[in-house]
């Protein structure tokens, strides 16, 4: 006769977690040793909330990214216009080239045929070179969140000291405009605690038998007999229980959050994030190309400037360009100096070469398009697609 007793204990969290199982009674083989005692070393209960700059910081989640402080020198004063450019425009590409790089493309193709690239007849050759305007705005953010782990007897060092506030603390920035990611741990902060999810006990029931330590037996499904006779059964013999497997008849396993040690170190994590935040704008242009291809490709560049915060630019020819600046600029100066720390910034102009290339091949009259610096290829209606055969 057993009778078992489950203990569900709440969390600082709020949610609960299974406890320990005992049993009244055990069966031979089915023992169920007595779980840790308590905690080996005293516990700090260390409350952050009053901390200026880590209010937000809680147990089991970030506290969301940390407002930037104000920029420490003027804006610089706007640049004045610049005078118009002559020659904004670059020469078209020659039949040379433009049937070398189809040559390229159908190459790179495993059933494209290489006829057409080169009994093809180039009859038309038209440019239609396009604007691309890129803004890049490299920022930095900062966030913290709790962290934990076993604790192994390291040394604590919560409020020994002043905590430094969250962008005080010194980090190392990469390269400017390339993404990266640093996460430092926040100087006095670490402090030890009962693991919560074993309330320091260092083991948890085992989910498999609910802490009892053993289950029905599964050839004989607790009755104690073979099927069909009055024997005992051979598997559990005649007990009707057999002892889990995965707790060894224990009952319990080892925590795995705190791996048995019963208490954990926390301290806090400031995650320090560098992001470049790029917007590009291309000038529509009738070539047929479709404007996601430019993507790909480089282009030659016409303007750059870079500089704590950039002013539109002045004294570009083409007005959508100009209206585009304008644009983003505002926005990402508005967007991102709300949420992180805006280290620099950088615009170019560059101009991408597009060429519609006309031909004929087999007496029909086919197009492909030529861009970029790297003469990339587009030919989508490329007319000999299948020269393989399936032997």
């Amino acid at each position: 006769f057993y009778i078992y007793i489950f203990v569900c204990r709440q969390t600082p969290s709020g949610y609960l977690n299974p406890g320990y199982s005992i049993s009244s009674e055990v069966g031979p083989g089915m023992s169920a040793p007595p779980l840790s005692e308590g905690p080996s070393a005293p516990t700090f209960n260390i409350d952050f909330d009053n901390v200026p700059g880590y209010e937000g910081t809680v147990a089991g989640g970030g506290g969301g990214f940390l407002p930037p402080p104000m920029p420490s020198f003027p804006n610089p004063p706007p640049p004045q216009p610049e005078p118009s450019q002559a020659q904004w425009n670059i020469p078209s590409i020659s039949e040379d080239t433009a049937r070398e790089a189809l040559a390229l493309y159908a190459s790179s193709k495993c059933c494209y045929s290489s006829a057409p690239a080169k009994d093809g007849v180039i009859t038309n050759m038209e440019a239609f070179n396009t604007y691309r305007y890129r803004l890049e705005t490299f920022t930095e953010s900062r966030s913290t969140e709790w962290s934990q782990k076993p604790y192994h007897g390291e040394p604590v060092d919560a409020f020994t000291q002043p905590i430094p506030g969250p962008w005080d603390i010194i980090a190392q920035a990469p390269t400017l405009f390339n993404d990266s990611k640093q996460v430092i741990k926040v100087p006095y902060t670490s402090s030890m605690k009962n693991c919560h999810y074993c309330m320091g006990m260092g083991r948890v029931a085992c989910k498999h038998c609910a802490g009892a330590g053993n289950k029905v037996c599964w050839v004989c499904h607790g009755s104690g007999n073979n099927h069909g006779d009055e024997r005992n059964c051979h598997h559990c013999n005649g007990r009707g229980r057999e002892n889990c497997t995965p707790c060894h008849g224990q009952g319990s396993t080892e925590c795995s959050t705190c791996h048995g040690r019963r208490q954990l170190l926390v301290n806090i994590n400031l995650t320090v994030k560098w992001t470049n935040n790029s917007s590009d704008y291309i000038v529509e242009q009738s070539s047929g190309l479709l404007l996601e291809n430019l993507n790909q490709v480089t282009g030659k560049e016409l303007f750059k400037d870079a500089q704590y915060l950039v002013y539109p630019v002045m004294g570009f020819p083409d007005l959508n360009v100009v209206s585009a600046a304008e644009r983003l600029i505002r926005e990402h100066q508005t967007t991102y100096s709300a949420t992180s720390r805006i280290l620099q910034q950088r615009q170019t102009i560059e101009l991408i070469p597009i060429t519609k290339v006309t031909y004929k091949w087999k007496g029909k009259s086919h197009i492909y398009f030529v861009y970029g610096n790297e003469f990339k290829v587009n030919a989508d209606n490329y007319p000999a697609t299948c020269c393989c055969t399936i032997m």
